[in-house]
């Protein structure tokens, strides 16, 4: 889905206060996220995702009950426009500065309290998209390459579910990161509840661990971040399972975009090279 397509689902949607034209682009991903007045609007990029789209919003209303600071939903469920699912948000409020990894352990510490929800979460289905997202990259990544991932994939979710965690299991976020952190004038609020899940809760620790690692985040911001929740997944003995899996998701996740976009086929092929080479200092770039 391009931005022109989501456009022209943004406008058969009616939903936002003008026209679609004039809505601000935000991100384009799985969604596409725009905004345009008080509302943000995610448009999905297939019917796939609805089931995801419905649990994102019961997701923002228990969070809502129970009084935890994350984006709000302005529509309760999520509507199907020409086969893409579309929700409905209230729009924040400009940041008064940028989230940093503390904040985001807060966050965490908050959510890492709260009991199970009155409906099903999910598994974190950390390897789930690998598949999908191989199948988006098609012909532009090496064959070869995409049948290691599936290698790679099968053997850490056999490790991962052999785990014994240091946690109790129960709710997490399930893509901790500070850019899933907004840091509005009554302070941090969380959003992207899309990945909410109920697994280990060492899965929101290892995200923050993996940046320290592969994406540069300084060695005095990440020892903020574990001051701040308490603990170093690093301590116990299955983060480098955990690391593992979320690696190959990350290198796939990438690969969808190839086909379209050169620099993230070079991401790719930097990616999986380290990966091949068991080099775990290699640097990998966000995207």
């Amino acid at each position: 889905m391009d931005e022109a397509r989501a456009r022209d689902v943004l406008a058969a949607a009616e939903v936002l206060p003008g026209p679609a034209g004039e809505a601000r682009l935000l991100a384009l991903g799985e969604n596409a996220v725009f905004a345009a007045g008080e509302l943000v609007v995610k448009v999905g990029r297939d019917a796939e995702l609805l089931a995801r789209a419905e649990r994102e919003l019961a997701i923002a209303g228990w969070l809502a009950e129970a009084d935890v600071p994350a984006v709000r939903a302005a529509e309760p469920k999520p509507r199907l426009v020409e086969g893409h699912p579309v929700t409905v948000w209230h729009r924040l409020p400009d940041p008064v500065r940028p989230a940093e990894p503390r904040d985001l352990a807060r966050l965490l510490r908050i959510v890492h309290a709260l009991p199970s929800p009155p409906f099903a979460l999910p598994p974190r289905e950390l390897l789930g998209g690998v598949e999908r997202w191989l199948r988006l990259a098609g012909d532009a990544i090496d064959p070869a390459d995409a049948a290691y991932l599936r290698e790679r994939r099968d053997g850490f979710a056999a490790r991962a579910a052999a785990l014994t965690p240091r946690l109790t299991p129960g709710p997490i976020h399930g893509d901790a990161l500070p850019r899933n952190v907004h840091i509005g004038p009554d302070g941090p609020v969380l959003v992207d509840l899309e990945t909410f899940s109920a697994d280990l809760r060492e899965h929101d620790l290892v995200v923050m661990a993996l940046s320290r690692d592969r994406y540069g985040l300084p060695a005095e911001a990440y020892a903020s971040f574990t001051e701040a929740y308490g603990w170093d997944v690093r301590e116990w003995e299955g983060c480098a399972v955990l690391r593992g899996a979320r690696e190959t998701a990350s290198c796939a996740w990438v690969g969808q975009h190839a086909p379209s976009n050169p620099k993230a086929l070079a991401e790719f092929g930097r990616r999986v090279a380290s990966l091949r080479d068991g080099d775990e200092e290699v640097r990998w770039y966000p995207f």
